[in-house]
């Protein structure tokens, strides 16, 4: 793995790069919009960047976390200028029995002025996180739990999939599900969100396979047909900073990259793609442009 460093954002979690605009959130659901020609081409790499700020929809209600955000096929209406975008909600950290597993929140982007907002449209939801066979790796009752059970979502966009997947403390495994990504449309009325809530039930799953277990999942990308996960915090051995690879066709990791051992230890925040060229910034801003070298 090769990289170098290109510039300096502020300390967010994930984000995604659409438009010639890189969005990156907080775990509180504010977003910060960046020039991506600024930030490929900064006047100082070390040096913070200037940004606008916008805020998540009806975040108090839904605690988005952004561990991952990425954005869609599907406009809401056909001359919207962005795609859904997606956030998941990933924990309240507040709130430690409200945990809110496996619940993934659909937004609308739309240029306000000179800045943005955004309109929560839906919200996917697992149907089956309480299922020690599939889900969660402790059964109903157990003392011990699973530390993280609330999941990463991304999506394949040309074959219109969406992945999730959840760190199984009691096997040591990473379980990913594929589903077909939901339209905007699917689901029930909710009751106090006002919007669709679609549940993915065992029935919706199309694949499901286990990989080596994930420490600390982070933000992510999907691209050309592989999942680039990152996860940990620095250089703890129990939750060492790595990107690992996965193949949905092989259906198991093929890559491990340990981020410690590369000289980059700093908690692993967001990734994505631009072609195929792929960004990554840590838990200081730091931006980097990478080569797998696969």
């Amino acid at each position: 793995m090769k990289y170098k460093k290109i510039s300096t954002v502020c300390k967010k979690q994930d984000g995604a790069v659409f438009g010639g605009t890189l969005f990156r959130f907080s775990h509180s659901g504010t977003g910060l919009a960046y020039p991506m020609e600024k930030v490929l081409h900064p006047q100082d790499v070390n040096e913070p960047l200037d940004f606008s700020e916008f805020e998540l929809d009806q975040k108090e209600l839904v605690c988005p976390h952004c561990n991952t955000v990425f954005f869609g096929n599907e406009r809401f209406d056909p001359a919207d200028e962005f795609p859904l975008l997606y956030a998941n909600v990933y924990n309240n950290y507040s709130k430690e029995e409200d945990r809110r597993p496996g619940q993934l929140c659909v937004y609308r982007l739309f240029r306000n002025g000179e800045g943005f907002a955004t309109t929560l449209l839906q919200l996917i939801e697992i149907g089956f996180t309480a299922d020690s066979s599939l889900w969660t790796s402790y059964e109903e009752g157990e003392e011990a739990r699973d530390v993280r059970p609330y999941g990463n979502f991304l999506a394949d966009l040309e074959k219109n999939v969406l992945y999730a997947f959840t760190m199984r403390d009691k096997d040591r495994t990473t379980r990913y599900f594929a589903f077909r990504l939901p339209s905007s449309k699917d689901g029930e009325a909710d009751p106090i969100l006002g919007i669709p809530r679609t549940v993915l039930k065992k029935e919706d799953i199309l694949d499901q396979f286990d990989t080596p277990y994930h420490q600390y999942i982070q933000g992510g990308a999907c691209h050309g047909g592989l999942i680039y996960s990152t996860e940990g915090f620095g250089e703890k051995e129990t939750s060492r900073s790595a990107i690992r690879i996965i193949d949905p066709a092989k259906r198991c990791q093929i890559a491990y990259f340990d981020l410690c051992d590369a000289g980059i230890p700093v908690e692993p925040e967001w990734m994505d793609f631009v072609g195929d060229t792929c960004y990554y910034s840590n838990a200081t801003g730091s931006v980097y442009q990478i080569d797998f070298e696969l």
